[in-house]
């Protein structure tokens, strides 16, 4: 078979253009592509915010339902004590604003400061009391997503709007809440440092504050 040159000059610019598209090929101009945009906001789904919330959560629900915060937090109006939880003696009650009622306060026993001894009352700088009636706030008796919603409920939360509102208490260092990870007299503390656990109800928050089942 004899080509002109014509034929020759044709199979010569084809053959370029082959071997341009081969280059491109190579450079990464036809190969499959990542997008980088669609990776990289994977991790920022809902779906993953969702999960990492109910984690961060449950992690906490460990110190909540602890001995330490959930003694005051019953599902009845009688607190408990100790690490066994066992209800408080000497018949104490909540109260309208949870101080106790008429000559059972309980501040009567609970000083500014620990009382130094087995079985004797703990105290710190600020008055020692439950939630007040109208918001009584439970851990005791609760799953976690029971807790969890609670605290983003107006109704249940003492009238905060939102649940980064209702932790504001955690992250200003309430008194109260403090004297857990220090409460003397060889009492437990809760399952996680308060750095770490300020850290997962902030994950918790941040991530859309949602909830276990």
């Amino acid at each position: 078979m004899r080509f002109s040159k014509t034929n020759n000059l044709k199979l010569a610019v084809i053959g370029i253009a082959v071997f341009a598209l081969a280059g491109f090929a190579w450079t990464g101009g036809l190969a499959p592509r990542v997008d980088n945009t669609l990776v990289g906001t994977l991790g920022d789904s809902g779906l993953d915010r969702e999960a990492v919330s109910i984690a961060a959560f449950n992690e906490t629900a460990k110190v909540f339902f602890s001995a330490r915060c959930a003694n005051c937090h019953p599902a009845g109006d009688t607190p408990t004590q100790g690490d066994e939880m066992t209800p408080h003696t000497q018949g104490v009650t909540r109260g309208k604003d949870g101080r106790g009622v008429y000559g059972m306060k309980c501040t009567t026993c609970h000083q500014n400061e620990n009382l130094d001894g087995p079985h004797l009352p703990p105290g710190t700088t600020k008055d020692w009391h439950m939630p007040p009636a109208p918001h009584k706030m439970p851990f005791q008796g609760l799953t976690a997503g029971q807790l969890c919603r609670n605290f983003k409920d107006p109704k249940q939360n003492g009238g905060f709007k939102t649940a980064k509102e209702a932790m504001e208490h955690v992250h200003k260092r309430d008194a109260l809440v403090m004297w857990a990870w220090e409460p003397g007299n060889g009492r437990s503390v809760p399952p996680m440092s308060f750095e770490q656990f300020d850290a997962k109800v902030k994950e918790w928050v941040d991530n859309g504050a949602a909830c276990p089942e």
